[in-house]
């Protein structure tokens, strides 16, 4: 059993409430189970750890929204699975353009208005921002790799 699960409900009630010193000893209960969980689900180190993060960025932004208590540890727990899924779907691997025939890309072309909404989006990020989505989502950087390349922390 996880500690997680054994979690003292007056905590998480007092975390939705906004008691900022619940939610931060939630935080730190919940991260070594959920990194457990995440090594077993992800198919990567790094994915399991973007996983935990994000579930608990959600803990974190998300807490007051939380209808049942004691479905916290499961709440925590599915946004981990999901992460982990979608983490997945997007290392799926990839053919080099140059690989692809012509009349693939023909077939199914990027609309132009799509492209010119998506690159209008990317410059109005901040600068930093915008760094990161691009050394991650477009060079494919692993996220170590990209706080390296930007001098900053993971």
């Amino acid at each position: 059993m996880s500690s997680l699960s054994r979690i003292d409900t007056t905590l998480v009630v007092a975390a939705k409430a906004g008691d900022a010193a619940a939610i931060d000893r939630l935080l730190a209960v919940s991260q070594p189970d959920l990194l457990r969980f995440a090594r077993r689900t992800c198919a990567t180190t790094e994915d399991a750890e973007d996983a935990v993060q994000t579930a608990l960025w959600q803990l974190h932004r998300r807490i007051g929204t939380l209808r049942v208590i004691a479905a916290f540890a499961s709440w925590l727990f599915r946004i981990v699975e999901r992460e982990c899924r979608r983490l997945l779907g997007l290392r799926r691997p990839t053919v080099p353009i140059d690989q692809v025939a012509g009349s693939m890309l023909a077939i199914n072309p990027v609309p132009v208005g799509l492209q010119r909404d998506l690159g209008a989006m990317i410059a109005a990020l901040p600068a930093l921002y915008r760094e990161v989505l691009v050394l991650r989502d477009i060079e494919e950087f692993t996220t170590p790799e990209a706080a390296a390349e930007l001098g900053i922390s993971v």
